[in-house]
Formats: structure tokens, C-alpha cells, sequence
């Protein structure tokens, strides 16, 4: 897996990852949001072909309820391997309201990612355990995407990695504009509250102006994410066919944004 920008992509647009499922969203949202491992193995296939570098995975246990089984995750991340070898995986350690900390490092340790993004926020419900989560993922060699919702969160970072409990190959974050709240509508202005380093970073939108956001990004040099997690339309409010559909969009969007 490459550690910032895939050989497929353009070297003058971002990174691509797609979000396709969430935690909370379902076939009642959208008829092609995929559950189930078959459908989250052809949503990569075609997210990929659509020009997506990378793939946010969420998994569902047999009620269709946001998980972090160790066993299913491992099931979902070798099928998507065989069938699209050259998609980077990032799992979720998303508690949603569901999961402690206890169970967010669980699946860290079971499942061995090559990369996982990790919520500050959540974290610091246990904050003993915060340097065993982040020595973990080091010790085992799982790439870590800090997830911050505001500039406090990002504070919080920053005091953990001055602490040395964030190790210093630990730089990552993806910057969440707006929260998941019904009728959440993210603004491209959103991103300026966050303070942007060297670093990699990543910005994840919601709502109509879900590109408008990761194109506005984009031009500052961030990486994005898009898909079914975070919008479900076009800026017109026209459901997407697809999440590849979005993709597609999205990646012809940035080509002409950073041309």
C-alpha cells in the first residue's frame, strides 16, 4: 500500500478515498449503499475503476448493525484484497455510539490493519488508554488517520503527540466538516478552523456541497473522501446512482479543479 499517493492517480489531483456505507445509513437510504460483503467487494471494484485510490470500510453484522468484529472485518478485507489487489484498505474503529475504547483496541489488535483512522474524540472517552492504542497501531505496523471534528480535537492531537503518546510517524488526519446529525450541510468555509501542517491531511463533507467542499480542499493541497457515509447526492440534491457514480464526479471534478 503506498503512504500517500497511488501510482493510478493523477500526479496533479488529490488521493481518493471512498466512504461507501458508514456506520449509520442503510439499504432504506439508498438501494446500491453495499452491506454486505459481496456488495462492499463490487462497490470497490467499480470505486476503483471510477478512479477511487482508497476505500473507508465499514462492516455490518448479520442484523445489518455497525460493527468491529475482528472475524468479519478480516473476511471483508481479504475479498476486497482478491478482487481488487490494488484498492488501499482503511478500516473504521468508529465506536457509533455502540463501542468503548476496550473494543475499539480489540479490533485494532485482531485485525492488524495496514491502516485504520482513529477519533481523537473517542479515545479520550478512555484516556489512560490512549498511548496503548497509538502503540499498538505502531508496534504492529498499522497506519493510523487521525479523525477530528473541530479544532479541538485537533488541540488534543497535538497535546498527545508533544506527550509522545501519538508516535511521531503518527501524522496523519482527516477533517470532518460538519458532524453526522440529520440534515447535516457541510460548507466549504468549514475547513478553515483547522490548522493545516506538512502533514497529510483529508477532508470528508456532508450534504449537497459535499465536492464543492473536497474540491476547495483540494486546491489547498488536502487529500479527500467521498461517498454514501457522507452524501447521497449532487449539489442539485440528485440522488447518485452509485457510489463509483460520485466517484467518478468527483475525480473529473479535481482533474479540471488542479489543471
Amino acid at each position: 500500500m503506498s503512504d500517500s499517493r497511488s501510482e493510478k492517480q493523477s500526479a496533479k489531483r488529490p488521493y481518493v478515498m471512498v466512504a461507501p456505507t458508514g456506520a449509520r445509513r442503510g439499504r432504506s437510504d439508498h438501494p446500491a449503499l453495499p452491506v454486505s460483503i459481496d456488495q462492499i467487494v463490487e462497490t470497490g471494484r467499480a470505486c476503483f475503476q471510477a478512479g477511487a485510490n482508497g476505500l473507508h470500510l465499514h462492516i455490518r453484522d448479520a442484523e445489518g448493525r455497525h460493527s468491529l468484529d475482528p472475524g468479519r472485518y478480516v473476511e471483508t478485507v481479504a475479498a476486497l484484497r482478491r478482487a481488487v489487489p490494488e484498492l488501499d484498505l482503511q478500516i473504521t474503529t468508529e465506536a457509533a455510539g455502540v463501542y468503548d475504547v476496550p473494543a475499539q483496541i480489540d479490533c485494532l489488535e485482531k485485525v492488524c490493519a495496514d491502516w485504520a483512522s482513529v477519533s481523537v474524540r473517542e479515545i479520550a472517552r478512555s484516556p489512560e488508554l490512549a498511548d496503548r492504542v497509538y502503540g499498538l497501531c505502531a508496534a504492529q505496523g498499522t497506519r493510523v488517520q487521525h479523525i477530528l471534528y473541530d479544532a479541538e480535537d485537533a488541540a488534543l492531537l497535538a497535546e498527545w503527540t508533544k506527550a509522545g503518546i501519538v508516535r511521531e510517524e503518527q501524522t496523519e488526519c482527516i477533517f470532518v466538516l460538519g458532524r453526522y446529525a440529520a440534515g447535516q450541510q457541510s460548507s466549504p468555509q468549514d475547513l478553515d478552523q483547522f490548522p493545516k501542517g506538512k502533514s497529510p491531511w483529508m477532508v470528508c463533507a456532508f450534504g449537497p456541497q459535499e465536492h464543492a467542499c473536497l474540491t476547495y480542499a483540494a486546491k489547498q493541497g488536502g487529500d479527500v473522501r467521498v461517498g454514501f457515509e457522507n452524501s447521497l447526492t449532487d449539489e442539485n440534491g440528485n440522488y447518485w446512482k452509485d457510489n463509483a457514480a460520485s466517484v467518478s464526479a468527483l475525480v473529473a471534478k479535481l482533474e479540471r479543479a488542479v489543471n
